[in-house]
C-alpha cells in the first residue's frame, strides 16, 4: 500500500509542465494515475500508482511525497486530510491509571488523533472510501472534513477497545478535559485569571492547582495580560480543575522553565493514579 502526499501550498502549476503527469510511466501506458482538479494541481490515485517515485523526482518544487507502507496499515486507516492528503493510521489507546504520551514531529496527526478521542472530531475513515479511488468505484467518497456516522464508526472498529472506547463516549460516559494547544486562545476571555479558573473548578482544587502552578501572583491580572508560561500554565490549571475520566494535555511544555516542566510532570503524574491522561 503507498499513500500519496501533495503539498498543496508548493504545487505551483502555472510554472510547470506537468513533469509528474508527464514522465509517470502508468499514465504513458494508458492508465488515469495522474489527473488534475479543477485547481489544476494533481490528483494522484494511490491504487494505480505503482510507486517507482518519477513525480517526486520529477517535480521542480519537491511538491509531492509517495509514501510506501506495509499492506496491513489498510485496516487501520482513520481519517484522511482530503484528497492526497495525509492519513492518520490508528489510534493510540487511552487507559485508566496510566500516563500516555505521544510523540512525534509536527504534521503526524497528534491534536487530530486527541481531537478524535475527545469527540470534537469523527473520523472521516477517508481511506476507506480513497475519495473516488477505491477498486470499488460504487463506494461513496466522504466529502471534505466531514466524519463518518458513530454507527459507521463503531462497525469500522468492530471487536476493538476503540469500539468499546467510543460507545461510552457516545453514550456520555466518558468525558474529557482537553488542554489545547493554541493557549493564546485564551486571551479572548475577559477577565481576570481567578475568574477564569473559577468557571472551571469541578473538583474544588483550584485554590491548591494555583499554589503548585505558581500562579498566586498573577491570579488578580486580566488574562489578556499574561505571559506565553503564564497562560500555559493557565491552560493546565483550567484543564486539571475539571472533573472528567480522561485528561488530554496537547505539548504542555512551550514556554515553561525546567522546574515548571517538572512540577507539572508531578501533577501530572499524581492524577493519573485515578484517572486516563494522555500528553502529547
Amino acid at each position: 500500500m503507498r499513500v500519496a502526499v501533495l503539498d498543496r501550498d508548493s504545487c505551483q502549476p502555472r510554472r510547470c509542465v506537468k513533469e509528474c503527469q508527464k514522465f509517470c510511466p502508468k499514465v504513458r501506458s494508458g492508465d488515469e494515475t495522474i489527473i488534475f482538479g479543477e485547481d489544476k494541481k494533481p490528483i494522484i490515485s494511490e491504487v494505480l500508482c505503482i510507486g517507482c517515485g518519477i513525480c517526486v523526482k520529477k517535480c521542480p518544487f519537491d511538491a509531492i511525497k509517495i509514501i510506501n507502507l506495509p499492506e496491513k496499515l489498510k485496516s487501520q486507516e482513520t481519517h484522511r486530510y482530503g484528497k492526497n492528503g495525509f492519513i492518520l493510521f490508528g489510534l493510540p489507546i487511552p487507559r485508566v491509571g496510566e500516563v500516555t504520551g505521544i510523540l512525534g514531529p509536527n504534521g503526524i496527526g497528534k491534536t487530530t488523533a486527541i481531537k478524535i478521542l475527545t469527540g470534537e472530531l469523527k473520523p472521516n475513515l477517508g481511506a476507506q472510501k480513497s475519495f473516488g479511488f477505491l477498486a470499488d468505484q460504487k463506494a461513496k467518497p466522504f466529502e471534505g472534513g466531514e466524519g463518518a456516522d458513530w454507527k459507521e464508526i463503531l462497525r469500522y472498529l468492530s471487536g476493538s477497545e476503540l469500539q468499546k472506547y467510543f460507545k461510552r463516549v457516545i453514550d456520555g460516559k466518558i468525558r474529557s478535559s482537553y488542554k489545547l494547544q493554541d493557549i493564546d486562545s485564551l486571551q479572548k476571555f475577559k477577565g481576570t485569571v481567578s475568574d477564569f479558573l473559577e468557571e472551571t473548578d469541578e473538583r474544588g482544587e483550584i485554590k491548591k492547582l494555583t499554589e503548585r502552578l505558581g500562579l498566586e501572583e498573577v491570579s488578580e491580572r486580566n488574562i489578556s495580560d499574561l505571559s506565553g508560561g503564564e497562560l500555559q500554565r493557565v491552560a493546565i490549571a483550567s484543564c486539571l480543575s475539571r472533573e472528567r475520566e480522561f485528561y488530554f494535555f496537547d505539548e504542555i511544555t512551550p514556554y515553561l522553565d525546567i522546574y515548571q516542566r517538572v512540577r507539572v510532570a508531578k501533577i501530572i503524574k499524581e492524577l493519573s493514579k485515578e484517572k486516563s491522561v494522555m500528553v502529547v
